[in-house]
């Protein structure tokens, strides 16, 4: 009986050992290595939360990113001016304020003198696909200096815009002296038609129009729907050569240089995509909605220039790409090889 009660103790001690020094020798448990957190960006645009520009392009086009980089990039959009009012995104970026912005070039006139030149009246573009693909190789071979404190993802455009009016236009004796909602470079070509242009925020012009306070409008069709303009205007009047807006979307150069070069490119094929499948006609399909939209419900009757009028209005508005060159070789660069950079592909892509 002593020695079972020697005997258990003791083989408890050894096998107490024996695991003691089997754990000794065996390595140390495998760990989870750990990723790399992403890098977040931060996008600003005053586009609504439910504007085809945040829902059919800012939103699928930052999931491409994110997926192409594999989760190294992480970007969250804020809509509607949440976080830098549309004039100020650009230098928001650039100063860092965003590590990515959208917004109108025009919205700082004055700051791209270059740029201008995608936005002259005179020029006629077909589309907006045709004005968007102009700009984006018109800047790329141009490589203005006002574009390189950021890293440009693309630019994209409104295309042609109209005459909205509530009576007639077919000639300028018509367009005389008519109450023309308009602003910045439209505001100047309306004038130089002999329109009276009236400054006012999109915002207003329904109002103003509903009330007689104008009598038309010079938008993007897009806007007889979205902001229900075919209730307070009866006619549109064709002036592919009067009007487009250009955007860009682009990133703060130090973000950008942070990022490794595998990173950078799977962006810029992500951006290439979106460019081409998205942005550069998404004002095409919002400007056809709304057409058939006016037409098919508001009884909105659609007038076409002749060729021998349409040439009248372009030789008025010549001026003002007059005006560009002088304004831009004063600032150091070649205007006429802008201008003639510009045409030239417009006559290419309208094609």
């Amino acid at each position: 009986m002593r020695k079972k009660g020697i005997l258990l103790p003791l083989v408890i001690v050894l096998a107490t050992a024996l695991l003691l020094a089997a754990a000794g020798c065996s390595p140390p448990p495998k760990t989870k290595e750990d990723k790399p957190a992403p890098v977040e960006m931060k996008l600003a645009h005053f586009f609504p939360a439910t504007h085809p520009a945040e829902t059919q392009l800012i939103q699928p086009w930052k999931k491409a990113v994110e997926e192409a980089t594999k989760g190294r990039v992480k970007i969250t959009s804020y809509p509607g001016q949440t976080l830098l009012q549309a004039d100020a995104i650009y230098d928001g970026v650039v100063n860092g304020i965003a590590d990515l912005g959208l917004s109108c070039f025009s919205y700082t006139r004055g700051r791209f003198p270059v740029l201008e030149a995608f936005e002259l009246p005179g020029i006629t573009y077909n589309s907006s696909k045709a004005a968007s693909q102009v700009a984006w190789e018109g800047i790329r071979q141009l490589n203005p200096k006002e574009v390189q404190d950021t890293k440009l993802m693309m630019v994209f455009s409104t295309g042609p815009g109209d005459l909205f009016t509530k009576v007639p236009v077919r000639n300028l004796n018509d367009l005389k002296g008519l109450e023309i909602r308009a602003t910045g470079l439209s505001a100047k070509t309306l004038k130089a038609l002999g329109a009276n242009p009236v400054a006012m925020p999109q915002s207003d012009a329904y109002e103003a129009l509903s009330k007689g306070v104008v009598k038309g409008n010079l938008s993007p069709v897009e806007v007889l729907k979205g902001w229900k303009h075919a209730e307070v205007t009866s006619y549109l009047t064709r002036t592919p050569f009067l009007y487009n807006t250009l955007f860009f979307i682009t990133m703060n150069l130090n973000k950008w240089n942070s990022l490794p070069p595998d990173v950078q490119r799977a962006v810029e094929e992500v951006n290439e995509k979106f460019f081409k499948e998205v942005a550069s006609g998404l004002w095409d399909k919002q400007n056809e909605d709304a057409l058939k939209w006016a037409v098919e419900t508001k009884g909105m009757k659609v007038i076409t220039l002749p060729r021998e009028e349409a040439d009248r209005w372009i030789n008025l508005v010549k001026p003002i790409q007059d005006e560009f060159i002088s304004s831009v070789n004063a600032k150091g660069h070649n205007g006429q090889l802008v201008l003639d950079t510009v045409k030239k592909l417009a006559e290419k892509y309208n094609q």
